[in-house]
């Protein structure tokens, strides 16, 4: 969208480290509990930790038309993973490596990878995960270790009201200094909307709509962000929880 990477706390590419891990201390007890109230409309601690595979497509529109289209495959249990997508210059690639250690193997325009190219390849799709994964299961990190919850204000309409939650980080994630306010709803405890302010950026926020919340598998994840300002889209065309993925789809790219 900006050619910017949002950051992902820690616990992502841990799997299961999510939904009940503890916040920072400095975290306002309020805004915790807010968080567990989003927790359980997702689904619950025990479904988000028991959810081994996703598999999704991050994608993004502009002007009515998709610019940019990455394929995911996740198991959260083992950190394997793989990812498909296309260069600027429209070479494909493909990518398997383990989040955790972040070792695997690549094959750009037909040609595996090796040396420098295979490690730039490597790291360019740990960083592609750590956007858009979190662009997917933002909610599903809100008590992160190195998170810090605030309460910050409200925000009510004629269509609803909404909390609103400031996520702000202690030296974790790969932009640290990245904000985001996550408005949840009152009636659902879903989230609606995100504002946010990257590192490096004085603003004002960026605003996308969430939209989409729909049960997959035993959780729930919305497919569609919107900007309201500029009609920009990041979109999940493809968003599956599959109960089974065959092993060699994490070993050969």
């Amino acid at each position: 969208m900006r050619n910017r990477t949002l950051s992902l706390t820690a616990g992502l590419v841990l799997g299961a480290a999510a939904a009940n891990a503890v916040p920072a201390a400095a975290s306002d007890p309020k805004a915790v509990a807010l968080a567990d109230q989003v927790t359980e409309a997702l689904g619950g601690e025990k479904a988000w930790a028991a959810t081994r595979y996703l598999r999704f497509d991050w994608a993004v529109e502009r002007g009515g038309k998709t610019v940019v289209t990455r394929a995911h495959t996740w198991n959260k249990h083992t950190g394997a993973y793989r990812l498909e997508g296309k260069t600027k210059d429209g070479k494909a690639y493909t990518v398997v490596m383990n989040l955790n250690d972040k070792q695997g193997k690549a094959v750009l325009d037909g040609k595996p990878l090796e040396g420098d190219a295979l490690k730039k390849q490597l790291e360019s799709a740990y960083g592609a995960w750590v956007n858009d994964g979190y662009w997917l299961i933002m909610p599903y990190k809100l008590k992160d270790p190195g998170v810090v919850l605030t309460l910050d204000g409200e925000q009510k309409t004629a269509e609803g009201e909404w909390d609103k939650l400031l996520l702000s980080f202690q030296s974790v994630g790969l932009t640290p200094k990245d904000r985001y306010w996550v408005y949840v709803n009152r009636k659902t405890h879903l989230v609606d909307r995100w504002d946010f302010i990257l590192q490096g950026e004085e603003g004002p926020a960026s605003t996308f709509l969430w939209k989409g919340w729909k049960k997959h598998g035993n959780v729930m994840l919305a497919d569609d962000r919107v900007n309201p300002k500029d009609g920009t889209r990041i979109y999940f065309p493809v968003l599956e929880v599959p109960a089974s993925i065959p092993e060699a789809t994490f070993t050969t790219p």
